[in-house]
């Protein structure tokens, strides 16, 4: 029987940590032998290598392949051109995922279930609306508080505690399944433009979620994307200009004045022009001199400090969506209430 002397504990670590440092170097791609020095504790490694290691060309190849295998493909879709066709603005407003109502204290619940299911509810009814309209674009409005918080902390981005249902991580990832399987389906009835505005709940993790679903879609022919981190949009369609914005900055009243300057091209090329806004979770809607700035209603329940307050008390909750002719402009709301 082979004798096998018991180690100290200095020598069983140098052994361990070898065989770590083996599989880092297997998984980044630098020979063992050119490693310099290295820091190794838990599952954090810090290493320096000589010049002669991977470069940073074959470390790009290999994150790029790497993405490859989880990124979709999805096949183009040839659409047939209509003469009669219209676009169906779909905008589901301050989602606020994450979001903890509960009954005995507002008298309704809401938390992150409840929202998936009311924006799922809320753009199918939409699209049962739309069916009598041939629809040749849709513009998909995203962002507007779609996550309820922007720190571990259950705070919003300027540092205001809120009530939460469930922890950061889940809801990001949640709102991420929920934009996805709502493009999926969208992409089935026209080509979609998906539109991100930022807004004050979710300034940064907001951002960083609408890129996620830009490059979750990069194969895709069929849909496009502005994630910019410009506070208003716009987008021009027939002799529409369509512009969007939270609703959290400038005045209402300015925003006729400010979209004229900012989209002045689209301005002079069209007609019937609309700024939909959000962030009230109630209806406004007033018409100003050459266009028509709409407050849009939210799903979303009244968590405690709202419903302490007397803010969105009996208010209609709902997903609402447009139908806009080319030539005539807004000529349909269409109104999913819960």
């Amino acid at each position: 029987m082979e004798y096998r002397p018991r180690l100290d504990e200095e020598e069983y670590n140098l052994i361990t940590d070898h065989r770590a440092l083996k599989k880092e170097c297997e998984e980044i791609g630098i020979p063992i032998e050119d490693i310099n020095h290295y820091w190794h504790k838990g599952k954090h490694f810090s290493i320096h290598a000589k010049k002669e290691g991977i470069s940073i060309n074959k470390l790009r190849d290999k994150v790029i392949k790497e993405m490859n295998k989880h990124s979709p493909s999805y096949p183009k879709i040839k659409r047939k051109k209509s003469k009669d066709s219209h676009l169906l603005v779909i905008d589901p407003a301050d989602i606020h995922i994450g979001k903890l109502a509960t009954s005995f204290e507002t008298g309704e619940e809401y938390n992150s279930q409840i929202a998936v299911k009311r924006v799922k509810e809320g753009v199918e009814g939409i699209l049962n609306k739309a069916q009598g309209f041939n629809i040749d674009q849709i513009l998909f409005i995203g962002g507007n508080d779609i996550l309820h918080i922007d720190v571990p902390s259950r705070k919003t981005t300027s540092g205001t505690p809120q009530d939460t249902d469930g922890m950061w991580y889940d809801n990001f990832l949640t709102a991420k399944k929920l934009y996805v399987d709502i493009l999926e389906i969208l992409l089935d009835i026209a080509d979609v433009r998906f539109v991100y505005n930022p807004s004050n709940h979710d300034y940064v993790s907001g951002f960083m979620l609408s890129d996620s679903i830009k490059s979750w879609f990069r194969k895709c022919d069929n849909i496009t994307f502005d994630c910019s981190i410009a506070h208003r949009k716009g987008y021009k369609y027939g002799k529409n200009l369509i512009g969007t914005t939270h609703g959290d900055g400038a005045k209402q009243a300015d925003l006729p004045l400010i979209m004229a300057n900012e989209f002045s091209k689209w301005w002079a090329e069209t007609e019937h022009r609309y700024v939909y806004t959000h962030h009230i979770h109630h209806k406004t809607s007033k018409d100003y001199h050459g266009i028509t700035v709409e407050s849009l209603r939210s799903p979303s329940g009244s968590d405690s400090w709202h419903h302490r307050n007397g803010y969105g008390v009996g208010g209609i909750k709902a997903v609402e969506g447009f139908i806009h002719s080319k030539k005539h402009g807004q000529i349909a709301r269409l109104t999913h209430i819960f």
